[in-house]
């Protein structure tokens, strides 16, 4: 019950999750459905998908004017990475999709960008701390919410469930700008090359001359 409190009044995360899971098991069409819901939540990284979903035909037709214009609004507050992939997709895009990327964006933000979307988080986030349910003195039985996150899994503990942090927005968007801001990129140590021989069966001929 703790745990379904919690990912009912955080729908960024909740759709979210449901969204990936849909993914994983390969219903596209449902996982855009749930990362659209999400994104309309201010989920950045919901909107991120939704773009990579847009742009390589999953769940739907293959639209990649409107996935630029979704990874724009996903990039709308600076992560990174999808900055990063925002100007990959504008390298991509050709003069009039870029044109047509640009005049379908703009009713993307007057809908999904964080002007609307982060007040309307507001009112779900007040509507949560006065419906919640539990111990404040920290009791919260065995409850662990698993929500995913940058780079893998996030677990968050049940005695966290009150922290100011989940519930103050000023708080929230924090937490969420630390986790999507500070991604360390991957590193690969190659090291020197090295010749293999053949296996020694290989290199000498069968003892009755014959391959």
């Amino acid at each position: 019950m703790l745990a379904g409190g919690f990912l009912n009044h955080h729908p960024d995360l909740r759709y979210r999750l449901g969204a990936m899971e849909a993914y994983k098991s390969g219903k596209l069409a449902a996982a855009r459905t749930l990362f659209e819901r999400a994104a309309f939540h201010a989920d950045k990284p919901s909107q991120g998908m939704m773009a990579e979903m847009l742009w390589k035909g999953e769940g739907g037709p293959r639209d990649p004017a409107l996935a630029y214009a979704w990874m724009d609004l996903a990039a709308e507050r600076g992560y990174r990475p999808l900055l990063i992939q925002r100007e990959r997709y504008w390298q991509a895009l050709g003069e009039t999709e870029r044109a047509d990327a640009i005049a379908r964006g703009a009713s993307l933000y007057l809908r999904y960008g964080d002007a609307v979307a982060k007040p309307r988080y507001v009112n779900v986030l007040r509507r949560g701390r006065k419906q919640g349910t539990g111990s404040r003195t920290g009791f919260t039985g065995n409850l662990t919410v698993i929500v995913p996150m940058a780079g893998g899994e996030q677990s968050i503990d049940g005695s966290k469930f009150y922290d100011p942090i989940f519930w103050q927005p000023d708080q929230y968007w924090a937490w969420q700008d630390t986790v999507w801001k500070n991604l360390r990129p991957g590193v690969v140590s190659v090291g020197e090359l090295e010749r293999l021989e053949p296996p020694a069966s290989r290199t000498k001929p069968p003892a009755d001359g014959k391959d």
